[in-house]
């Protein structure tokens, strides 16, 4: 699939005709993630003693294996991040003030309550309210991480700001040290579900604070030792290899874990899928709604309204199995999220590229308030 650009500023970078392409591993990874069920799937049955053994690996219900994995995939991305951008956030706040306000005072709150209504209402005949509880939990758990990574390749696709862009993403960063724990905790209290509240805070300090220093020490270091070039060539493109890969063994080892559970309810997926939709399409609307209203250039809409949609589901699934097991539907739904995400997230960069000229003149700079 591609995603074809016109120029909408003089000098723009885009030239008119330009195909702008997601790498392999991107533009299949709902391909990828459909591969990883059925390996995992084959694992569970072919070699259960396997599975046993590598789900006792827990210290504290955090599966050891899984943790060293997921830690894999998210501090390469926090490398990324240049937090020194964050000084000229007081430029052009209106882009930065709509994606905070979808992120954190809609996006969690909306999936909490459509969580509720399809799992615990409309789909209360067909799902037990046990498990109902636990999906409604991973998606509350889903949208209280704001995507990180995966963002400046839709942005990428849609034209974005790319320094714009950075300070979005390096802005949810650093809130997400402080308001992810509360969230998740108000959330799931509010629907009454159980949070044992020292796991919770554990892999928060876990997937998030010691990655996100661990990158931000590493980034400093190879500027002031190799310079920004070895940065973007040589380690990020070393360390792009090692995500992808530690993603994919994730994948396999939680449904190996998951077989028997997606074996006995595999419309589940389904169910979970359906209010996972919707949100992303609320929410992404919602901001890119507002950045219209607003008169934000479309080279900070679009990758606005696309960080409202998407996940930081890395993050999301080492949660939910931390809190609640390996098994558990909480980590199933997470990965339907996983499954989801990419086919998703392209229709709505589609959707940006097509609507270009509902925005004004994009000069890099917002214009002056109606």
């Amino acid at each position: 699939m591609r995603i074809v650009t016109r120029p909408h500023a003089p000098g723009h970078a885009a030239a008119a005709g330009v195909a702008k392409r997601l790498n392999v591993f991107e533009r299949y990874l709902s391909v990828w993630v459909v591969l990883c069920i059925v390996i995992g799937i084959a694992i569970g049955k072919l070699s259960p003693g396997l599975v046993e053994m590598l789900s006792r690996l827990e210290v504290s219900r955090v599966n050891l294996v899984i943790a060293v994995l997921i830690w894999l995939m998210i501090y390469p991305m926090m490398v990324r991040i240049d937090f020194a951008a964050l000084r000229g956030v007081g430029r052009r706040p209106k882009g930065i003030l709509i994606v905070l306000f979808v992120n954190w005072l809609v996006k969690p709150f909306s999936m909490a309550f459509l969580g509720w209504l399809f799992f615990k209402q409309l789909f209360a005949a067909i799902i037990d309210a046990q498990l109902g509880d636990q999906y409604l939990a991973g998606a509350i758990i889903l949208a209280a991480a704001p995507c990180t990574a995966m963002v400046f390749v839709w942005s990428y696709l849609t034209d974005g700001d790319p320094a714009y862009t950075l300070v979005q993403v390096a802005l949810n960063d650093l809130i997400m040290l402080l308001a992810f724990a509360p969230i998740v905790i108000l959330l799931l209290g509010v629907s009454n579900i159980s949070v044992p509240y020292d796991v919770l805070l554990y892999s928060v300090l876990l997937y998030i604070v010691i990655p996100l220093a661990a990158g931000a020490v590493s980034r400093i270091v190879a500027l002031r030792v190799r310079g920004s070039g070895w940065l973007e060539t040589v380690l990020l493109a070393r360390l792009k290899p090692v995500t992808v890969v530690a993603l994919l063994a994730t994948l396999v080892i939680i449904f190996s874990f998951q077989g028997k559970v997606i074996l006995g309810r595999p419309f589940h997926i389904v169910l979970i899928a359906i209010p996972l939709l919707i949100q992303v399409y609320l929410n992404s609307g919602l901001a890119y709604g507002l950045a219209r209203w607003f008169r934000v250039p479309h080279s900070v809409a679009a990758p606005g309204a696309l960080i409202g949609a998407s996940n930081f589901f890395e993050l999301a699934v080492a949660t939910a199995i931390s809190l609640f097991g390996v098994t558990s539907g909480a980590a199933l739904a997470t990965v339907v999220g996983v499954l989801v995400e990419v086919p998703v997230m392209l229709s709505v960069c589609s959707f940006c590229n097509r609507t270009r000229d509902w925005f004004p003149g994009d000069v890099g700079e917002e214009v002056t308030e109606r």
